[in-house]
């Protein structure tokens, strides 16, 4: 088992505390096995293995589970013992498991850890059982320093390493493995179809399968660029396909809602507000779209986007397309008290550039960047630090 450090640093100031912890992210990245990291810091602490209940509720044996009988069953694994720790696996395959959890914490003495693919494990019903008794933990794909670790690469080849990167992205089964391109993507179509099937099209009732394909191919298609729903409808149409608005959008929230897709809000600077349209949306890894479209060099300008929208999602920042008036900054990036700027681009020009351009437009002391592959442009320009991306990735502090 390879550790990821950074998601046990994250727990870690919860465990004991009265809160059940909550880890989602997209299918396969990677929280069944922060789990067992979980349970082995739990074992190095002297909680004894008796005392750590485990359950994967993806399993076929919890086919058709009710409520009640989660209820009983942990009621019983717990019973007569000191402390308990249960570790809950893809809990939004029980109905109503919010109420069992909460039943557990006000009757027991347990310290609950929850995984599962659906944000909808955040919904109101979790709201209404669990107010101020949970704290959410992400959980994304393989970063780019956490490819680099789990392929046994010096950092020292980061740059070269980086091309690998942007090809298989950052699913785990893909980085421990030895998988030919094809055969990657392969898999990682299994997991794209996977989550369109049991956490879309089977739980929301699609009925016409083919029209919803093509919106989410439409959709990954236009990765990093801005569209509305009103857009896909016009696109459906000249394919002589209908679809309304409404429609569009429960796709677009069910999509996130399974972690396939992430919304990228933008943000005035000059009005200082939250713009409700022409948002862009990013995946929850760069391979999904590969596996649907296969690579091309075509796709890198997205592609860098999507890795660093991404990386500051990781490093909890909230993630803003910035409008300057006429002019765009790919990102902007708060988090508590601080701020950062990000341009990206694939090769900076050699000279003045819209990437500069527009940052320097911004009369403020936050940093700055421009994150490019262009080994040859490095270094400061007015304030803006223009960055390598695989440098910018694996920088410690932005």
């Amino acid at each position: 088992m390879i550790l990821r450090p950074d998601y046990i640093n994250a727990i870690t100031p919860f465990i004991d505390t009265p809160l059940v912890k909550i880890l989602t992210g997209v299918r396969r990245c990677g929280k069944s096995t922060i789990f067992e990291m979980l349970v082995q810091e739990f074992i190095n602490k002297g909680i004894s293995p008796e005392n750590i209940i485990q359950r994967k509720y993806n399993t076929p044996e919890y086919d058709d589970y009710t409520s009640k009988k989660m209820y009983n069953d942990l009621k019983s694994a717990i019973t007569d013992k000191d402390r308990c720790y249960l570790l809950l696996d893809e809990l939004q395959e029980i109905h109503n498991w919010e109420k069992v959890v909460n039943t557990l914490m006000e009757d027991f003495d347990v310290d609950i850890y929850v995984t599962g693919s659906n944000s909808k494990l955040m919904s109101s019903e979790i709201s209404t059982y669990l107010t101020g008794r949970y704290i959410l933990i992400p959980v994304y794909t393989l970063s780019f320093k956490e490819y680099l670790i789990f392929k046994n690469k010096p950092f020292s080849s980061a740059r070269e390493t980086f091309n690998e990167y942007i090809q298989y992205g950052g699913f785990p089964i893909i980085a421990i493995s030895d998988f030919d391109t094809k055969s990657a993507y392969q898999i990682i179509e299994g997991i794209y179809a996977s989550v369109i099937t049991k956490d879309i099209s089977k739980r929301h009732k699609i009925r016409n399968k083919d029209l919803f394909d093509r919106v989410v191919r439409y959709i990954i298609e236009n990765v990093g660029n801005t569209f509305s729903a009103s857009s896909i409808v016009k696109f459906l149409k000249s394919e002589n396909r209908s679809l309304s608005v409404e429609t569009i959008y429960n796709y677009l929230k069910w999509l996130n809602e399974a972690f396939i897709i992430y919304p990228c809000k933008r943000y005035d600077l000059q009005g200082k507000a939250i713009l409700k349209t022409q948002e862009k949306y990013y995946l929850s890894d760069i391979s999904i779209k590969y596996s649907l479209q296969g690579f091309d060099h075509k796709m890198l300008s997205s592609v860098f986007e999507n890795i660093i929208f991404l990386e500051m999602k990781r490093r909890g920042y909230d993630v803003y397309i910035g409008k300057n008036g006429t002019k765009e900054i790919d990102f902007i990036g708060t988090r508590r008290n601080e701020k950062i700027y990000v341009q990206v681009c694939v090769e900076l020009p050699d000279s003045s550039s819209r990437e500069t351009d527009n940052l320097m437009d911004i009369k403020d002391h936050y940093h700055k960047y421009v994150v490019c592959r262009d080994d040859l442009a490095i270094g400061n320009n007015n304030g803006i630090e223009i960055i390598h991306i695989a440098d910018f990735l694996l920088k410690e502090n932005w």
